[in-house]
Order: structure tokens, then sequence, then C-alpha cells
């Protein structure tokens, strides 16, 4: 019972560990996969800007739907750029704590081992 007691602490932070590396993972993955979404958006929205005639889309009127789109399309680049690499580096992150993880349960092995050997030497 003692024993289950002293793991118990290292158990819970192992779990948070996992927990958290599973997270940053599933929400890196999710944000690349809005990217193929946004592009498909972006795309239709440069189309249906650019099918107009250059002289129609200069003369358009400050705060008209056609100026609402240019701004639109201005903005997207920096949108999925953000998507792209805020979900690149929430994924390391995720690996970063796995291998964190992995890290602890190396140093906590011999840690263990030599509490099992001391109880059998008793």
């Amino acid at each position: 019972m003692k024993n289950m007691k002293s793991m118990m602490v290292p158990m819970l932070i192992l779990m948070i560990l996992v927990v958290a590396s599973l997270v940053f993972v599933s929400q890196g993955i999710s944000m690349h996969q809005q990217v193929s979404v946004e592009e498909t958006k972006f795309h239709a929205l440069q189309q249906d800007y650019f099918i107009m005639s250059k002289v129609e889309r200069e003369a358009a009127v400050t705060g008209s739907q056609l100026n609402q789109k240019l701004v639109q399309i201005q903005n997207y680049p920096s949108e999925l750029l953000r998507l792209k690499l805020v979900g690149v580096g929430k994924i390391l992150t995720g690996i970063f704590v796995s291998l964190l993880t992995i890290v602890f349960l190396l140093f906590m092995m011999p840690i263990r081992l030599a509490k099992l050997m001391k109880e059998n030497k008793s």
C-alpha cells in the first residue's frame, strides 16, 4: 500500500504529460486540416474578384462589396500562414512533450528498480 502511494505522484505527472502531448498534436492536426478548407475558400474568393475587369475593380467605391472582397483576399495569406505555422508548432510541441515523457520514464526507471532491489534485500 505504501509502495502504491509513493508511485501516485510520478504516475500523475506521466498521465498529465501524455494527455498534454495528445492535446497539442490533435490541435496541430486540426489546424492543418483547416488549411485545405480555407485555401479552397481563398481561391474561390480570388476567382470571384479577378473575374471582373480591372476597370470595374478600380472604379469600385470605398467601402463597397468589391473592396471588402479585396480586403478579405489581402488578409487570407496571413491567416493561412498562421494556421500552417502554429499547426506545425503545436505538433512539434506535442512531440517534444512525448519525448519529455520518455525521458521522465527513463529517469524514474532506475529509481524504481533501486527501490525494488532494496525491498527484496530486506
